[in-house]
This record gives structure tokens, sequence and C-alpha cells, in this order.
């Protein structure tokens, strides 16, 4: 099914299904250079903030896609359809230090419409945001101890603002109320 440019107030997206059980392929870098990452995300937030729309994704220092993060100033977050299930385990459990796991998850990655982080033909949802804020988590200002037993290593995440800047996504993505 084609996509199509959607205005931010009219998207209509499970939010917590996809946060949860679909994921999301985030991409960081710059698709005309040629050098870029992708991982699979489950953990985030969409809304409003500072009167823009916004993504919150996170990213362990650790993690070969948080270095593409840091150097370029856009990123890309996007949905696919469960038949895709493979290649998000994929760009989840492998780096993109020990090869090109894109090639592998065998998705095709293409130029977005208005930033320069890529974007990918079999999503069904991509939405394409600039950087606008970002800070580092601080354990001491955790209410709630059980949130550090998801950091062993210490890694803790990066936490990136992105003003929501162009949507594409399929019919199904729309809402028709207003």
């Amino acid at each position: 099914m084609a996509k199509r440019e959607i205005d931010v107030m009219a998207l209509q997206l499970p939010i917590f299904h996809q946060w949860d059980k679909q994921w999301f392929v985030l991409t960081a870098g710059d698709f005309a250079a040629k050098t870029y990452n992708a991982m699979t995300v489950s953990w985030g937030s969409l809304g409003i903030m500072w009167g823009r729309p916004f993504v919150q994704v996170v990213v362990r220092p650790t993690r070969f896609t948080f270095g593409f993060m840091e150097q370029f100033d856009t990123f890309t977050l996007s949905a696919f359809p469960e038949p895709y299930r493979g290649a998000l385990n994929l760009l989840g459990s492998k780096s993109g230090r020990d090869g090109d796991k894109i090639a592998a998850a065998r998705l095709t990655s293409i130029a977005s419409q208005k930033v320069a982080a890529p974007s990918f033909a079999e999503a069904v949802l991509t939405i394409e945001c600039r950087k606008i804020y970002w800070d580092d988590f601080h354990p001491p200002q955790f209410l709630d101890p059980g949130i550090d037993k998801n950091y062993p290593q210490r890694d803790y995440h990066r936490i990136y603002f992105g003003q929501i800047v162009c949507l594409l996504g399929e019919e199904k993505y729309i809402s028709t109320q207003e």
C-alpha cells in the first residue's frame, strides 16, 4: 500500500501497542553520505512538548547507533508490518560495528522526505525528526529503585527529543475524525 504525508494531528496510532509489541526502527546518520545505522527500539514516547510534536527515544552509549545520534542532527523512526519481525529482531540483536546488518535484514534504505537520516521502503509508517534536546538518565533521580535493575552494566541511556518534521504512512494511520 502506498504511503503519503500525514498531518501530525491526524496520526492514528495505538502508541502503547506500537512501542511494546510492534517496535520501531531508529535510524540516524546521513543517507546521501552513506553513513548511518539502525537499531530496533521499544522504549520511547510521542507527544507535544514546547508546543511542538515530538518523539522521545533513548539510546545506550554502548550501542553503535549512539555515535550516529551524537554526530547527526536528524533521525527517523520506522514501523513495519508483522512479516518484518525477523528483520527487527536482527536489527535489535546485532551491531552495525560487525557488518551491514541492514542488508542482512533485507531492508531497503531510502532517502527521507525532509531529513538526512534514511528511512525504509518496507516501512508502513515513517516519522522524520530533527533533534531538539538531549539529556542523560541520572540514577540518583530514579524514584523507583526497580528502574536501576535495567542497568546491570551501568550503561544508562541518553534521552533524545526529536521534533517531528514529517510523517509518512499508509491510510490506516490517518484519523478520519476532526
